[in-house]
């Protein structure tokens, strides 16, 4: 009997320490899931997945940009209004850029051209492109083909010429694009925010730089 006892005490103390433990054991609350919808790690951040209005204490990319007050949180939506007007900058910069090489490519063969015009008048040879119409143009001499048709020429029909960018003119288009692509994934980062107030900013933004830097000629064709 004695022994019968001794055993049953033993097992009782066994259940009673493994039962200990997992008393112990700390369970999930509802409040532990609202770290990320709520506030943030720690910090006093409102951070949110999902759509919100957060103002004062929200966060924008990293911890640092804390909203503090009313104040500092309009001037960081007028900071992103300003952001998105810049890269409708950037695309009308390298729109520009690539029209002012087209120009100055225009320009080299317009003065190659005249040049071969006064090339055969000293010799005493009349151009053929005038006298048929029917030359055409090979970037360092003039030659007649015996077509039916006149082969375009590259100074009155630009349409007909290929512009391969020399490495440092390519070097600045990689560059502008290089910026603008930096800039929308900056933007990009902050719309995932899912704030109201910046996804606002963020279309306000792209309807004035729209509204500025697109305000150029539509180039018209006849169909």
């Amino acid at each position: 009997m004695e022994s019968m006892n001794m055993a049953t005490g033993m097992s009782g103390m066994d259940m009673s320490s493994t039962a200990a433990p997992m008393a112990s054991t700390p369970t999930s609350s509802p409040s532990s899931g609202m770290g990320m919808s709520g506030m943030g790690m720690g910090s006093g951040c409102k951070i949110s997945m999902l759509w919100n209005w957060y103002s004062v204490d929200a966060c924008f990319i990293s911890s640092t940009w804390r909203i503090t007050s009313k104040g500092k949180f309009a001037g960081s939506c007028i900071g992103v209004i300003c952001l998105v007007i810049a890269l409708e900058f950037l695309r009308r910069l390298q729109r520009e850029y690539d029209a002012y090489l087209v120009k100055q490519h225009r320009v080299r063969n317009a003065q190659t051209h005249s040049s071969v015009h006064e090339q055969s008048s000293e010799d005493g040879h009349a151009p053929d492109i005038e006298a048929s119409g029917k030359g055409n143009y090979d970037s360092n001499r003039v030659h007649v083909t015996s077509a039916s048709s006149p082969a375009p020429d590259p100074v009155t029909n630009p349409k007909s010429q290929r512009l391969v960018p020399t490495v440092f003119q390519q070097a600045i288009r990689a560059l502008l694009h290089m910026l603008q692509f930096a800039v929308a994934y900056f933007i990009m980062l902050l719309a995932m925010y899912y704030n109201g107030y910046i996804i606002i900013c963020i279309i306000i933004g792209a309807y004035l730089g729209s509204f500025i830097f697109s305000w150029e000629g539509i180039q018209m064709t006849d169909a």
